[in-house]
């Protein structure tokens, strides 16, 4: 992918898109993919980076909600467990099976667990991941040494789906430029164009130059998640459709959890489930879910939430996690429906809406119903804009990067890059140096720095350490080591100056502080 190159095509291209899609998170990633390969001509512009936002803050699961399952949801289930089997099926470099531990400490729990993994083994149809276990309490301890032993009576395990959230909205990206489609972030919409009483285009502005320009197209797809309200207010001020809740994760050494399978903690006191789950040789604890007020570009773990997490993990790990130990935090916004129940037990189903001037907006959801969303975007795009009726492709299509025998890891940060592994590892041999970690708590090295910036349209020092590589959600203090080193890679990659280097460790450093939980007295 070259931002200059799909820039160009903007400036110079008299003709109309058949599809403008605002949002380059998960669902706008999704529909750029979904309209391409329809052959649809079609542009993607998101105001930051691919997956700034939520798409990038996950607890980076591909599964079909357990709790879902609790509170009735049925259908909403079974539609996730089957976009959980296409996504392994379609990106098995970047979405793999992992075991799920639910420890039991009374009589009555592994059979009521049970019952219920049962059904979502049903569901899940001919997609199941695997057949779900009972362990014994010594099996237990023995695969998840630092578990809470006092009282354990077993467990009830079953298997579900996990994934790096980033890369994978990277990945479609690619996919999408792959097929034809023009994605370029660091590009703003603010405006509109209205033609005859209808949405016709957008006006844009380039937040790199400041340069702005209008883009016409026979439809407009708002896909811009948690920030979908502010673009339907560009044609009608006043709308609310977004009701966001916070969801708050810590990063902890593996050491507290040195096991390759997740521990659910199906009750906590905000009704929500909470997972420990290993993740790039670390271990991920969350999830909170608190309503907020307002929505924050870049949201920031509160005081309450960071001790719900903790107090929660300490009371099933035998050594409680502190405030010093976590190496990293991090906060996303869900774009839930509005509606008159408490954020635990909103549904996230997904939800469709076409303004009377045609402005199609698709919001709600998760990652998992990504492809589903964008498959019932563009089918009601193609009747917005008269478009020509082209089948959806997108349930057997492979992403980019596609191994036929690869298997992503939890644990394996070079199958992320599925093919294009190989590349990088040709940077390695014609330059060594490039191959020598970053950082001896880190997984990456100088390479996937050069890769970032010249195949993955990363810009800022943030596109590299935080989502083209997980650096700044692993560990902040070790990142902010490398930063410096990480800045001038990219200048020199960029054709940058000392300034820009310069500008981009402040700005980074502003950044960094919302991922790094200092511990109160």
């Amino acid at each position: 992918m070259n931002r200059h190159d799909m820039l160009q095509a903007c400036l110079y291209s008299p003709d109309l898109w058949d599809v403008i899609i605002i949002g380059g998170g998960a669902t706008g990633l999704g529909c750029a993919v979904d309209a391409a390969s329809r052959g649809y001509r079609t542009l993607l512009v998101e105001r930051g980076d691919f997956g700034m936002g939520t798409s990038s803050r996950s607890t980076k699961l591909i599964h079909g909600g357990l709790r879902y399952l609790q509170q009735g949801h049925i259908f909403l289930v079974h539609e996730a467990l089957t976009e959980r089997g296409l996504l392994i099926q379609n990106a098995p470099h970047l979405v793999h099976r992992l075991p799920f531990c639910i420890p039991t400490y009374k009589t009555w729990e592994k059979p009521f667990y049970s019952i219920g993994i049962a059904l979502y083994d049903i569901l899940a149809s001919g997609r199941k991941l695997g057949a779900s276990e009972r362990w014994s309490t010594q099996e237990t301890i023995q695969r998840i040494p630092t578990l809470q032993s006092d009282r354990l009576k077993g467990s009830v395990v079953y298997y579900d789906g996990q994934f790096d959230d980033a890369r994978l909205a990277i990945t479609l990206a690619q996919t999408a430029a792959d097929l034809g489609a023009y994605v370029i972030n660091q590009m703003e919409v603010i405006g509109l164009v209205e033609e005859h009483g209808k949405i016709g285009g957008v006006r844009l502005r380039d937040r790199e130059s400041g340069q702005e320009l209008t883009q016409r197209g026979k439809v407009v797809i708002n896909a811009c998640g948690v920030f979908s309200d502010g673009i339907c207010a560009l044609e009608e001020p006043g709308i609310k459709h977004i009701r966001p809740s916070q969801g708050v994760h810590l990063v902890l050494d593996r050491s507290f959890f040195p096991s390759s399978t997740a521990v659910v903690i199906p009750h906590t006191d905000d009704g929500r489930v909470l997972f420990l789950i290993p993740w790039h040789r670390h271990v991920i604890v969350g999830t909170t879910d608190t309503p907020v007020p307002k929505i924050d570009a870049d949201p920031k773990p509160t005081e309450e939430e960071v001790s719900f997490l903790l107090s929660h993990a300490g009371r099933y790990l035998q050594k409680a996690p502190t405030q010093s130990d976590i190496l990293s935090c991090y906060a996303g916004l869900r774009p839930l429906i509005k509606a008159n129940r408490s954020t635990a037990d909103a549904s996230r189903r997904f939800a469709l809406f076409t303004s009377p001037k045609g402005l199609v907006t698709i919001t709600g959801g998760k990652w998992t119903t990504y492809r589903k969303m964008a498959e019932s975007a563009v089918d009601q795009a193609i009747k917005v804009g008269k478009l020509p009726k082209q089948p959806c492709t997108t349930k057997g299509l492979k992403l980019h990067g596609y191994l036929a025998s690869g298997h992503a890891s939890s644990l394996d940060i070079a199958s992320c890059y599925g093919t294009d592994q190989y590349a990088i590892d040709k940077l390695t041999e014609q330059a060594p140096d490039l191959g020598h970690l970053l950082h001896p708590k880190l997984p990456y090295c100088p390479a996937h720095v050069v890769w970032a910036v010249r195949h993955e349209m990363a810009y800022h020092l943030d596109d590299v350490l935080a989502r083209r590589l997980r650096a700044l959600l692993l560990n902040v203090r070790a990142t902010l080591e490398i930063a410096p080193r990480v800045a001038k890679i990219m200048a020199k990659e960029l054709g940058k100056d000392e300034a820009w280097e310069k500008d981009e460790l402040k700005r980074f450093q502003v950044i960094s502080q919302r991922h790094l939980y200092t511990a109160r007295d």
